[in-house]
């Protein structure tokens, strides 16, 4: 038996032909559709980058517990669960994230590993002089912080100098595997890109296929911020048609695949999954990107394929599945124990007759929404109740984020937590959400309030359904999901619930009346210029409840005449938080993007 899974990242279902009715050109997706199964509801877990991969190894949750972090010493892996029983495994990949501090633990998980270099801002470019930035380009900087650019603008000019691009280094290597194995029997490759992620970089073949050159006059501009769309339609139509150029480029990568299959007859014996992380949005309902916004549809609800060979089933399916459901779909092709840490199921039964395997799922950032999806189309994000997203803590026996290790304030706060179900017998490590570890400043859920949506009637969702017996339902369904997942404690006060009790339509409705509002906590007295009302709202995502109230007390003092000032919020930050001007300019840019 053989397994191959190709796995993008950020991949939009809604470019892609057999979900949406677009003018991307997709023909092997399209292809794909023909021969494997497609799924119609399948949802992300724990979003972004490595909590999605951490699923993808565990087969459970991540973002209850956890925000970006490497694999855990109790965390059971399904790559290496398939090397101790026999089955070779290999990576391939251009993702730079796995080599990052919170992501460095994946890939010896596997028989062998390749990567490629130069993704993004990939620290692969050795060259202490500051590359030269074309004025028409320098212009796009104010999206990113000054060091992700830096070493973004120099990956880029090799790149182009050199004609050298990640993904297809990364394909070229899938099929060097392919080749050298196909008489062998018994592995799983994992063939993964980085693309079509932000910065939409790729040859000219593919770069003019969605508008013509020339046609676009505006300043350079293939990285939107994460944020709302402050552009005008001609550079938004612009970067939406790179992202259709990569997505197309992508496409023709995953018609190699295919091409190979097609050759050797590989459908007889080859499971083929092909799927990604989480979506993306390039102009939807006014955002930009992802984590910074509702956990809406064009991010959580994603593509994916599943071509098992022993059924040989293609077509349609409806049933509820998720990142989870792979490692135990892949185990079990291989005839081996699904652990019992693992939350998620075989997809077997779904491809075979559509029989679902759950009733409902989670998914989510860690910090914000906490949110559910039902199979029949429903999903329900629970906010946080408080400004401050309190409380709200990180447990590990791995202190790293995203980019480093935890700060030294973080980690003297520090205290030992209880074990959990899936950690076997081992306590953890608890500490505070960090901002410098990106847990709360995902989402700021509180200004927007609990979300309820009829995927079925509303699938752009556009209007929130008003339903107090719905609610009622989600809401118990969400604590009985939770608990499954043994979530902390505090997850449950965060977003103001009781985990003992069960909630009717009077409650949801007395819920409302409870519920506090932004104004109520920002205005207090107070006139607020409508930039420095957001900005505050934005920095109250990622302070405590007793740094808040320090901010306050200091617009108070620095107020003119009761009126709080943009201006004035800014010189806290510079004064309190940041002190160099450029990276300052940056972090504000950041919080505004928790509009």
């Amino acid at each position: 038996m053989k397994a191959i899974m190709v796995m993008f990242d950020s991949l939009s279902r809604r470019m892609l032909k057999p979900y949406a009715n677009v003018d991307v050109q997709t023909p092997n997706f399209d292809r794909l559709a023909k021969r494997a199964t497609t799924f119609d509801n399948f949802f992300a877990g724990s979003l972004p980058c490595m909590p999605a991969r951490r699923e993808v190894h565990t087969g459970r949750y991540n973002f209850l517990h956890r925000t970006w972090g490497p694999l855990e010493p109790f965390d059971v892996s399904m790559p290496e669960i398939l090397k101790k029983n026999g089955i070779y495994t290999h990576l391939v990949t251009d993702h730079m994230h796995y080599f990052d501090d919170g992501g460095s633990t994946y890939h010896k998980r596997y028989s062998s590993w390749e990567v490629f270099r130069g993704q993004a801002s990939d620290s692969w470019v050795a060259k202490l002089e500051a590359p030269e930035i074309p004025p028409h380009v320098d212009t796009m900087r104010k999206h990113t912080h000054p060091t992700w650019w830096r070493d973004y603008w120099k990956n880029h000019n090799k790149i182009k100098e050199e004609n050298y691009y990640p993904q297809v280094a990364t394909f070229n290597a899938g099929m060097k595997f392919l080749q050298d194995n196909i008489n062998e029997d018994d592995w799983f490759i994992q063939i993964e890109t980085f693309d079509p992620h932000e910065p939409f970089d790729m040859p000219d073949e593919f770069k003019y296929l969605y508008e013509k050159e020339g046609e676009y006059a505006g300043d350079f501009f293939n990285l939107p911020s994460y944020g709302i769309v402050l552009e005008n339609k001609e550079q938004v139509d612009h970067c939406a048609n790179l992202y259709k150029s990569l997505i197309t480029m992508c496409d023709k990568s995953l018609g190699r695949i295919l091409d190979f299959m097609d050759a050797h007859n590989m459908w007889k014996d080859t499971m083929l999954i092909v799927n990604c992380d989480h979506g993306l949005m390039v102009g939807e309902k006014d955002w930009w990107a992802k984590s910074v916004m509702p956990c809406y549809n064009e991010v959580a609800q994603l593509p994916f394929y599943l071509y098992d060979p022993r059924c040989k089933k293609s077509g349609r399916r409806q049933s509820l599945a998720q990142t989870i459901d792979i490692p135990a779909t892949l185990l079990e092709f291989f005839g081996l124990d699904i652990p019992a840490q693992m939350q998620g199921k075989s997809m077997l039964p779904i491809v075979e007759n559509d029989r679902p395997i759950r009733e409902y799922g989670l998914f989510g950032y860690h910090g914000s929404f906490i949110n559910l999806v039902d199979n029949q189309g429903h999903v329900y994000m629970r906010a946080s109740q408080n400004i401050g997203n309190t409380p709200c803590f990180e447990y590990t026996l791995m202190p790293t984020g995203r980019n480093g290790f935890f700060s030294i304030d973080c980690l003297s706060k520090g205290e030992l937590s209880r074990d959990f179900d899936f950690t076997k017998g081992l306590k953890l490590m608890k500490y505070p959400a960090d901002s410098k570890l990106g847990a709360p400043i995902f989402c700021n859920s509180f200004q927007y309030g609990n979300l309820l949506w009829d995927l079925n009637a509303d699938p752009e969702q556009i209007a929130p359904l008003d339903d107090t017996e719905l609610e009622a339902t989600m809401i118990n369904a969400l604590i009985q999901e939770m608990k499954s997942n043994d979530a902390p404690i505090e997850q449950f006060a965060r977003v103001g619930l009781d985990r003992e009790h069960i909630y009717t339509k009077e409650d949801v409705v007395a819920m409302r009346q409870k519920q506090k509002t932004i104004e109520a906590n920002l205005i207090d007295g107070f006139e607020w210029e409508q930039e420095a009302s957001t900005l505050f709202v934005a920095l109250a995502g990622i302070m405590t409840d007793t740094q808040i109230y320090d901010a306050r007390e200091y617009l108070k003092t620095n107020s003119e005449n009761n009126l709080i000032k943009y201006d004035t919020i800014v010189e806290l930050v510079h004064k309190k938080y940041v002190n160099n001007k450029e990276a300052g300019k940056y972090f504000i840019t950041k919080l505004m993007r928790n509009l």
